[in-house]
């Protein structure tokens, strides 16, 4: 620690043995020191001059600089105290680093320590001759860097020259030329590692990329790879932060693909481009945009190439922009948007007029909003003196929505297509009333709904042709919510659960009468949710049980069952509802996410929706579909979460729909996570994750991680299977890295993303 006594500038000498000729001074015996309160110089022998600043010392020599917490040990030291000037023989030293911890980075607070037979110090700059540095503790490092030479600023950067880099005491690798930053927001143009990886379809791969630090706002990194049996991959990230409160990272991913092994002659080629931009910016007056754009050539191009199990498995393409501004009780939003759903892979079509050629045609649903602008108010009390409260909710935008349609043996014969700019326009006011009686709550809410549509749709053959012909769908909306006072009984008893828990029983009905649709539905086109508003005469019954736990001086709900069933009392949904395929109208998928209607029914099925988190670490959710039509459950979605002592976690999950063929085929598919560690836990840490689809008796994903961290750095192995598609995407990876703690960057091919923990 600094002497608290001296002022800046003042020199404390002492020693066993002093001597003074003039302004030099003598200092012999252990420990001799020259202390002032920035740094401190002990040694068996010190000739210190006060006028100059001249110090040389030898024997035992230890300097603490301790503005910048530096200590360096060495047999003979030659420095001058005003320039801050000086050389070091026998050289040992370390400083404590600027630790910023970052999730999922490995980080120690082991001190740098460097070695060498010299160095010198030159201001600000210390010039390591012959020697090595490492973040390990010593005296037998897991890791080192060896070179001729080290310039080190402290704070700003490391550089070394014919360098070696040793783990343990096996050479890793060779550089003439290193460089490392070590400001808190390191920021440096240059060359990446490389790496190199291998694909049981792609074959072995070689990486390297280039790191281009345009300026303190914008940065450019190019990765390349090359795959010895498929051809060359791009990954291009290029980020920005032009002002305060924009920012934003657009990230280019392309294949240049030669052919897929044993795909026929010529073989199959999925060449293609990715394109994924996110942003946010502050506009200033409470106004604020964000983005959201993805964009990839084709659903196939995804599959073949994504090693995401979400990215293969998911048929939706979303991107969406909106700028936004909220004030009092009202809303705007500017919405721009493309959405492209996938029904199955590309087809091949023949060429119009040609026997030989032939392309492939996207099979997906696109609608885009180019843009749609929403203007809405929330609830605001009409008159003090009444319980009434008027809303609103209005939208006008240029829609478009195209699909290919295909025959039963998918032969292209049509393409249905709006208008590029065709126009839907709505306006929804809604007038709701709050009573109470006895602990009763009435909540009637009346709604008009007025929605134009530039074009609509007409059967024609067996499917349907878009038509210019303009409508208007008129709707009238009338509900009535019941709320019943609720049933509570508090358990005064402690328990596992908490100190006193509390059961609470919340009945609820609601009424809704929607009129105006009729036929017309099969009219209008569907863009989103909006469009699927059909009549219906309804009452929903609802009962929640929940439970409530005490744990101290805080109160958590540890149990919630939901039970939902809707009675319909016009079946056919004024005429809307087709007999014999899928149905998806307002009306249920309010109630549920799986679609039940395959024609007229009088009851939808039971929802139930339960959670549970008796103890903490531990979290139960299962939602589950029963059908009194089929006597059984139609569909099921249970998760089962538990983290205990911080490092342990598993997770296991089922989902499976046995609902009409219809509607969806039969699915079933089971979901187990678990594993032991986290990034910075010191020694094994162990992890996997696999899918298993029980409906075609094989695992779809499997990933193992193995990682083990030692004081200074970590050595992660992974292997990544995927085979989601059967034995055509079926492919073996094997990934691994090795991480320098404090250093975000990683020696391999194992992304931060991909990994477990």
């Amino acid at each position: 620690m600094p002497p608290k006594t001296l002022t800046i500038g003042q020199w404390n000498l002492t020693a066993p043995v002093q001597k003074m000729e003039g302004a030099v001074y003598t200092l012999h015996g252990s420990p001799a020191e020259v202390e002032s309160s920035t740094m401190v110089f002990r040694a068996d022998d010190i000739v210190y001059n006060k006028e100059t600043g001249d110090l040389e010392a030898t024997g035992h020599v230890f300097f603490h600089d301790f503005l910048k917490n530096q200590k360096i040990w060495a047999s003979h030291i030659t420095y001058n105290t005003d320039e801050e000037t000086g050389k070091f023989y026998d050289v040992i030293g370390e400083t404590i680093p600027h630790i910023v911890s970052k999730p999922g980075i490995l980080t120690t607070s082991n001190p740098f320590h460097f070695e060498g037979e010299w160095a010198e110090r030159l201001g600000m700059k210390y010039v390591l001759h012959n020697g090595f540095i490492t973040n390990c503790k010593m005296p037998q490092p897991w890791w080192r860097l060896r070179a001729k030479t080290f310039d080190i600023i402290p704070g700003e950067s490391a550089k070394s020259r014919n360098s070696t880099f040793i783990l343990r005491k096996l050479p890793i690798f060779y550089a003439p030329f290193f460089y490392h930053s070590l400001e808190k927001e390191p920021r440096k143009s240059g060359i990446l590692l490389p790496l190199i990886g291998h694909s049981s379809r792609r074959g072995w791969m070689v990486h390297a990329g280039y790191f281009w630090a345009i300026n303190r706002s914008y940065d450019l990194t190019y990765l390349g790879q090359y795959y010895t049996t498929r051809g060359l991959v791009h990954h291009v990230d290029f980020r920005g932060k032009p002002r305060a409160g924009t920012d934003y990272d657009a990230i280019v991913y392309g294949v240049q693909d030669r052919g897929a092994p044993n795909s026929g002659n010529p073989p199959q080629k999925f060449s293609g481009l990715s394109l994924l931009l996110v942003g946010k910016s502050d506009l200033g007056n409470g106004w604020t945009a964000r983005a959201s754009v993805n964009y990839i050539t084709s659903f196939r191009f995804r599959q073949e190439w994504s090693e995401s199990y979400a990215d293969i498995t998911g048929s939706e393409i979303h991107s969406v922009g909106f700028i936004n501004k909220n004030w009092s009780n009202y809303t705007v939003n500017a919405i721009f948007a493309r959405l492209q759903n996938f029904q199955s892979s590309e087809i091949l079509v023949p060429d119009q007029g040609s026997t030989t050629n032939s392309h492939y045609v996207a099979n997906a649903v696109t609608i885009r909003k180019l843009p749609e602008v929403e203007f809405s108010g929330r609830d605001k009390q009409i008159s003090p003196s009444l319980p009434f409260y008027f809303s609103f909710e209005s939208s006008s935008g240029i829609l478009y929505r195209s699909q290919p349609v295909f025959n039963s043996s998918n032969t292209l014969i049509d393409n249905f297509q709006t208008g590029e700019f065709m126009n839907r326009s709505s306006i929804s006011p809604y007038v709701t009333g709050t009573f109470n009686w006895a602990g009763i709550h009435f909540i009637p809410s009346f709604g008009i709904q007025e929605t134009y549509y530039g074009e609509a749709q007409a059967p024609y053959l067996d499917y349907y042709r878009t038509v210019g012909t303009n409508v208007v769908r008129s709707t009238r909306d009338f509900s009535f919510d019941l709320v019943l006072p609720s049933l509570a009984r508090v358990f005064q008893k402690k328990t596992i659960f908490g100190d006193k828990l509390k059961h609470v029983i919340e009945p609820r009905i609601t009424y809704r009468y929607v009129t105006g649709v009729g036929d017309d539905y099969v009219r209008f086109i569907r863009f989103d949710e909006n469009d699927l508003a059909t009549n219906t005469n309804e009452l929903l019954l609802s009962l929640t049980n929940r439970i409530y736990a005490k744990r101290g001086n805080s109160v958590e709900e540890i149990f919630s069952w939901e039970l939902f069933q809707k009675r319909y009392f016009d079946p056919t949904f004024g005429g809307a509802l087709v007999q014999g395929q899928r149905n998806v109208v307002t009306s249920s998928a309010d109630l549920t996410a799986y679609a039940f209607l395959v024609g007229p029914r009088s009851t939808s099925p039971v929802v139930s929706v339960l959670r549970m988190s008796p103890v903490n670490g531990l979290t139960v959710r299962w939602q589950t579909d029963y059908d009194s039509r089929s006597r059984g459950l139609v569909d099921s979605s249970l998760t089962v979460d538990y983290r205990w002592l911080r490092n342990y976690f598993v997770s296991i999950g089922q989902s499976s729909v046995h609902t009409d063929p219809a509607i969806t085929a039969p699915a079933s598919q089971f979901h187990v996570r678990g594993g032991f560690g986290d990034p910075n836990h010191r020694g094994f840490n162990v992890g996997g994750e696999a899918i298993y689809d029980a409906r075609q008796g094989y695992i779809q994903y499997t990933t193992a991680l193995v990682t083990y961290n030692t004081n200074c750095c970590g050595f992660s192995v992974q292997f990544h299977h995927v085979n989601v598609i059967g034995a055509r995407n079926n492919d073996n990876q094997y990934r691994f890295a090795f991480a320098i703690a404090n250093i975000a960057t990683t020696l391999g091919n194992l992304k931060k993303q991909d990994r477990l923990f």
